[in-house]
């Protein structure tokens, strides 16, 4: 079993609040959980109206599906006009 964990640092430079934040985040998890087969979660920066950290996870028998399944979802966020990608990170268990 392939356990894949994949972390993004995302600024939103348009958010004035955490409301604002919280509509683009929530959009933005809508789009990948209902294209993927990820759980995904907002796990840091929480009270920051201008950052997010996700995390996302996926499980399957195969590394290389893991792994490229996890590189989609880093091309879809780079590719979200409402939120920039600063840093992320892909592990494997």
């Amino acid at each position: 079993m392939i356990v894949g964990v994949l972390q993004l640092e995302l600024l939103i430079p348009q958010a004035d609040s955490l409301k604002d934040k919280r509509r683009v985040i929530k959009s933005l998890k809508d789009r990948i959980t209902h294209g993927h087969n990820v759980s995904i979660a907002e796990v840091g920066a929480l009270d920051e109206h201008r950052r997010s950290i996700l995390g996302m996870a996926m499980v399957s028998n195969d590394r290389r599906y893991v792994e490229g399944g996890l590189s989609k979802l880093v091309d879809l966020v780079r590719a979200t006009v409402d939120v920039v990608l600063q840093d992320y990170k892909i592990d494997l268990l």
